[in-house]
């Protein structure tokens, strides 16, 4: 490839929107490669755009980069199906959740009670949001986080 047809690091930069100490992140944990300089700055070739894509789009979606990571052969992107299904249930749940917490805070603003602490709606919301912390906390105590 000839150094008329790769990006430099400014250029992929501006194309993306990242910044450069995120490509150079990235290229440090291994999601793209650079491959050459051009006197200090690091040259891409490309398709480094469309991996950066895939990366927005999973970390958008809640996958670590680790993960991702995982998603990348040396030329090719392979990305596990059932990794996908796993993530869209996920996020399921979460909408399902947000969902009911929008539907009480509108309830809540909306609610005839004196206070909202003596409204029932805003007590289950109350609940819903300790019980929901109180699994997070048990699931990254669980993963080592």
């Amino acid at each position: 490839m000839s150094h008329s047809q790769a990006l430099d690091i400014a250029q992929v930069s501006k194309l993306t929107g990242l910044p450069a100490s995120t490509l150079r992140y990235y290229e440090e944990k291994g999601l793209i490669r650079s491959v050459g300089r051009d006197g200090l700055k690091r040259l891409f070739t490309p398709d480094v755009l469309q991996r950066l894509e895939v990366i927005s789009l999973g970390r958008k979606v809640g996958f670590s980069l680790d993960v991702i990571a995982t998603m990348f052969t040396p030329n090719d992107v392979k990305i596990d199906k059932a990794l996908l299904l796993e993530k869209a249930d996920e996020l399921d749940k979460n909408i399902k959740h947000l969902t009911a917490m929008r539907d009480g805070l509108r309830h809540a603003a909306e609610c005839p009670e004196p206070t909202l602490l003596e409204c029932p709606t805003f007590q289950r919301i109350l609940h819903l949001s300790g019980k929901a912390q109180a699994k997070e906390k048990k699931k990254h105590k669980s993963s080592g986080r």
